[in-house]
């Protein structure tokens, strides 16, 4: 055996011994006070570090090494209280974070040392310093980490064996019951003060303790949403009211310690205010009359006579609540804030008439913030509203009392007097607008009050002198116009007065030249200018002003009005003038023009106001389409409606797809009238003008799939259709144009358009028609079209035989024709002979009378040519024809039995006479059939009439 193993002082000393040096380090380091940034933020690294050492060996530690953790657990409590004394130490979260974690420290070191039988009491203080601890935790808003102290502590103290313990457990349920509430917990925090009942009744400071709980509980329903809507704050107010009246007396009778009463009055606060937010005006007052019976009115706290006055106006008793008002105004301890609010509420209901007594009343109660005050209560009466003359001229009355006047001497009340003249400018300037000229005149000379004489003022005075002139003169008082104008020049030598008078337009525009070229021009005047000169009707000059003010718009300043507003105003200005069309486009193309540089919502603005205004444009350019196509004047009509796609494209953008069918109506509309304009001009169309058409009629069949058929209404839906027609028609015209030969482009465009859903006859015999008058006629498009168009009419439930009748004549006018097999030979006779099936069978009148009878004679009349050419057959075989449809047709009665007799004669002497035909004279003029009229007469002779397409 070594000899150091035998002797006592070189035995190996304990492996916690080094711990403990440790912890005293550490502990002295916190004691130091260290005002470095870091140092919060190491110490608690520190004992991080240390409580895991000596969690390590604790089921080691000696009865003198707990003693000794006990000591050194109290010294650093002792530090860490000074520490939270110490303005040296930073403030900062991260260090208040790291002073609550050494904090902590104390009481998990006493945790880990247990009780000691020398220490008294040393649960309950254990308990006591973790509640202490988390209550720190609590305050820097760290709930987590403030619970898991309270459940330490907790169960430490869950037995409360001894009337420390007890009172421990109070606080920690207290503690804990905050905790709940700032998480929102509110029926854990109501369980945990009903838990604390027992314990507090034991001593008046618990009683008092637990209802400060309650009330703490029902601040926090009434001042944030509760997650729990059956915890009410009036209940929990009613348990700390009954509480305060369980807090016995010092001598056994009334009236209850200060402190108790305090927190009464509060509870009485809190439970008015609850029945204020609930409406419950009556339940305000009674609360209100409990606390001045038991507190009186001497120690009333302000905001209970703000209350009350609420509640006395929620009633409708405006004469109580001025009688708060007073008491309120009287009390010293009100700050001036909470009076002027109270006379703002006050004036919402009592009207700008009691305004003058509240403001001499406030001038006499706030000695620092007066002006600011009459600020408030004159800004609270104008938004009550000012429309009526009786409330502006109570304005008026109120701001011109001298003693509120004198609120705003002084260089500190700068701000407030400008904010006054600001006030009441735009009161003016509001009833100028709405041409009450008097009133703004009024108001206008009251907002000079406020004015500086100095020459920092000067602009403003002049400003308001000329606007006293436009009134003056729009209530026709020119003489005193004249004075306010020869004030102004004074005030500002270098500014004009514009003055428009009957008779003087010329001269006003004149001025207005030169005002817009001096040195201090606002554009403000112009705006101005247009106001007296819509109210003196003078259109002329108001165009001219806003013509001029949309001129500065290009320069960058700042302008009185958004620019789409003055081109709005413009184009309503025109629209009362006769023959300014060409200006109103030109003021819409402008804002095309503004609304592509800027962007849409830079232009029209944003949000609803914006939509509103880009609508506007939309609109009026459609209706100005419109009605340049009722007059016929189609160039305008073409430029009009494709700006109104324009403007409907960019709504379609902020407000989704609901104007794409506008906007394919519009471009469709724009390109019709372009090719009706071309007619009317009797002018082709350039090849930039074809080329536009084109693009926009692309566009516009880009659109067409998205809205058809998905239209909710019938009636929507046959304007859908139209439309898909107007496209197809307009784009076969275009492609007329052309200088390709477009035929095939046009045939294959007509048979889609033949097998939409969108195809009616009409539509096909509108699209024939036009094929056969093109330039060169287009004869394969003009035949399918007709002949389509009459098998879809025969196709319907109740076919149209108007329609059918007009394609049937246009039909066997057509040269070239071609029969079902391609032939030419018999087309023409396969046109009749499916007229004649159409025709057999129908009721009298139901096949349009005149095309009837122009069917039969032409089929008659055909037979001439043949017998000329001695083709008997033929001719036997056309007057068949005529015949048959002849006996169909009550047009044609008259003239069956003349034409059997010639038929029958001509049949027995064709093979001998073959020019021996009598011949049916012709009782129309040949003019009529070349206009396709129908013959009412029958020949064989070379008058046979021709129809003409």
């Amino acid at each position: 055996m070594k000899i150091s193993e035998l002797s006592p002082e070189y035995r190996q000393p304990p492996p916690h011994a080094g711990f403990l040096t440790d912890l005293s380090k550490v502990v002295a380091d916190v004691e130091s006070f260290d005002t470095s940034d870091s140092s919060a933020e190491k110490l608690a690294a520190d004992f991080r570090r240390v409580l895991t050492n000596l969690g390590s060996v604790s089921s080691s530690l000696t009865y003198a090494c707990r003693i000794q953790i006990w000591k050194l657990a109290n010294r650093l409590w002792n530090a860490c209280v000074d520490r939270a004394n110490c303005a040296a130490l930073s403030r900062a979260p991260s260090a208040r974070a790291a002073e609550a974690e050494i904090r902590q420290a104390a009481p998990e070191l006493l945790l880990l040392a247990g009780a000691p039988d020398e220490i008294p009491l040393a649960v309950a203080k254990t308990a006591n310093y973790f509640r202490c601890a988390g209550q720190e935790w609590l305050n820097l808003g760290r709930l987590d980490l403030a619970s898991a102290c309270f459940e330490k502590a907790t169960l430490l103290v869950s037995a409360a064996a001894t009337e420390e313990e007890r009172d421990v457990l109070l606080d920690l349920n207290l503690a804990r019951a905050r905790a709940a509430s700032d998480a929102g917990d509110q029926s854990l925090a109501v369980a945990l003060l009903s838990r604390s009942k027992p314990l507090a009744s034991a001593s008046p400071e618990g009683i008092k303790s637990l209802a400060e709980g309650y009330l703490s509980i029902a601040n926090a329903i009434l001042t944030t949403k509760p997650s729990d809507p059956g915890v009410e704050a009036s209940s929990l107010l009613t348990e700390a009211l009954n509480l305060c009246e369980k807090v016995p007396s010092p001598s056994g009778a009334s009236p209850k310690p200060p402190n108790v009463e305090g927190l009464k009055g509060r509870c009485l606060r809190l439970f008015a205010l609850e029945r204020m937010q609930a409406n419950d005006y009556e339940g305000v007052l009674r609360s209100i009359r409990i606390s001045r019976s038991s507190m009186g009115l001497g120690g009333e706290h302000p905001s209970m006579v703000f209350m009350a006055l609420q509640a006395w106006l929620g009633s409708g008793n405006v004469a109580e609540a001025e009688r708060e008002l007073e008491r309120l105004m009287a009390n010293a301890e009100a700050p001036e804030n909470l009076c002027v609010s109270a006379a703002e509420v006050y004036l919402a209901s009592a009207g700008p008439e009691a305004a003058r007594k509240v403001l001499v009343a406030l001038a006499a109660r706030c000695r620092a913030g007066g002006a600011a005050a009459a600020v408030r209560v004159v800004t609270k009466v104008v938004d009550g509203g000012i429309s009526s003359t009786g409330r502006a001229r109570a304005i008026s009355e109120l701001v011109s009392d001298e003693r509120v006047v004198a609120l705003f001497d002084g260089l500190a009340n700068t701000r407030e007097r400008g904010a006054m003249h600001t006030l009441l400018w735009n009161c003016g300037t509001e009833h100028f607008h709405a041409k009450n000229y008097d009133t703004s005149a009024d108001l206008i000379e009251r907002s000079m009050l406020y004015l500086p004489r100095g020459e920092e003022s000067r602009h403003q005075r002049a400003r308001c002198l000329r606007v006293l002139t436009l009134c003056h003169v729009a209530l026709q008082h020119l003489d005193r116009a004249q004075e306010f104008i020869n004030e102004a020049d004074k005030v500002e030598h270098n500014v004009h007065c514009v003055f428009t008078k009957k008779n003087e337009e010329d001269e006003t525009i004149k001025q207005m030249k030169t005002l817009v070229g001096c040195a201090d021009f606002n554009p403000q005047f112009l705006v101005l200018i247009t106001h007296e000169a819509i109210a003196c009707k003078s259109v002329r000059v108001a165009v001219a002003s806003l013509t001029f003010l949309l001129c500065l718009y290009s320069t960058g300043k700042p302008m009185p009005m958004a620019e789409v507003a003055v081109l709005r105003n413009l184009i309503e200005l025109l629209h009362r003038e006769h023959g300014t069309e060409a200006d109103i486009l030109k003021y819409f193309r402008r804002a095309k023009l503004r609304m592509s540089d800027l962007g849409v919502e830079v232009f029209f603005g944003n949000g609803a106001v914006g939509v509103r205004e880009l609508n506007w444009f939309a609109a009026n350019s459609w209706n100005m389409g419109l009605r340049m196509g009722h007059v016929q004047n189609y160039d305008l009509s073409a430029e009009f409606f494709e700006l109104a796609a324009e403007f409907f494209g960019a709504s379609s953008n902020l407000e989704g797809d609901g104007n794409q069918f506008t906007v394919c109506q519009a471009l469709i509309m724009s390109v019709t009238a372009m090719l009706n304009a071309e007619e009317q001009n009797n002018s082709p169309l350039t090849d930039c003008d074809i080329k536009k058409g084109v693009e926009m009629l692309s566009r516009a069949g880009k659109l067409l799939p998205l809205i058809w058929p998905s239209v909710p209404v019938a009636s929507d839906q046959v304007e859908t259709n139209n439309f898909l027609f107007l496209h197809t028609f307009n784009s076969y015209k275009l492609l007329d144009r052309m200088d390709t030969n477009a035929h095939p482009q046009q045939l294959q465009l007509v048979k889609n358009f033949a097998s939409s859903k969108a195809c009616t006859p009409d539509h096909l015999l509108k699209l024939g028609i036009a094929a056969s008058k093109g330039t060169p006629p287009n004869l394969l498009v003009a035949e399918f079209s007709l002949k389509a168009s009459i098998t879809s009419a025969l196709a319907s439930h109740s076919p149209n035989y108007r329609v059918i009748s007009g394609a049937l004549r246009k039909l066997a006018c057509l040269p070239d024709l071609t029969d079902l097999n391609g032939s030419k030979s018999d087309a023409a006779y396969d046109v009749y002979r499916q007229a004649y099936q159409i025709v057999v069978g129908l009721r009298d009148g139901e096949y349009p009378f005149e095309e009837g009878k122009w069917l039969a004679m032409t089929a008659w009349n055909k037979s001439y040519l043949a017998a000329r050419l001695n083709q008997a057959s033929v001719a036997i075989k056309w007057m068949k024809m005529g015949l048959d449809l002849s006996r169909h047709l009550e047009s044609m009665k008259e003239y069956i039995a003349g034409l059997e007799k010639y038929l029958e004669n001509f049949q027995k002497k064709f093979d001998s006479e073959p020019d021996d035909c009598i011949l049916l004279e012709k009782k129309h003029d040949e003019s009529s059939q070349q206009d396709g009229g129908p013959s009412t007469s029958m020949s064989c002779s070379m008058s046979q009439p021709v129809l003409v397409v």
